[in-house]
């Protein structure tokens, strides 16, 4: 074998190294996509069995979902540097409030808890859900103890 064969070997070895490399890196670092669906391409990080949470984040900003076992996209918030912010998403979007403390009831079940926030969905006579949507202002967003993202 010539030197140039052995060089071009070794080449064609490496680009297929670097080639299945990033083809793993990209299937196991793909962003959540799906903010709205149904069943949206992200994991469930819910803290209630009775509810689907999806969590988003771009440029900063993380996205909240609520859904139903069902599927039924219920609401959406989206948090920021301690603020957040209802999205116009879901069957009880009018039904949530945003808040610096504490609104539940007892009849309220924390559906979603990180270092910066918690949402917790009340159940209503009416058959819809209220949605609470606390945010830690003296922690920003990803900033709490050294905690990162969701």
């Amino acid at each position: 074998m010539s030197r140039s064969q052995g060089v071009r070997k070794a080449l064609l070895a490496g680009f297929v190294a670097i080639g299945l490399t990033s083809t793993a890196f990209a299937q196991t670092s793909a962003p959540a996509t799906g903010l709205g669906q149904s069943w949206p391409n992200a994991t469930d990080v819910s803290a209630s069995p009775n509810w689907h949470v999806y969590v988003f984040v771009l440029h900063g900003v993380k996205y909240i979902q609520i859904n139903d076992l069902n599927g039924t996209v219920h609401a959406a918030v989206g948090a920021a540097n301690g603020g957040t912010i209802v999205l116009p998403v879901g069957v009880d979007a009018q039904n949530v409030a945003t808040s610096t403390t504490s609104a539940a009831s007892s009849t309220s079940q924390v559906v979603y808890q990180d270092a910066t926030t918690t949402v917790t969905a009340t159940p209503q006579s009416s058959g819809s859900t209220a949605f609470t949507v606390e945010d830690d202002q003296s922690c920003p967003a990803y900033g709490c103890s050294g905690t990162g993202a969701p």
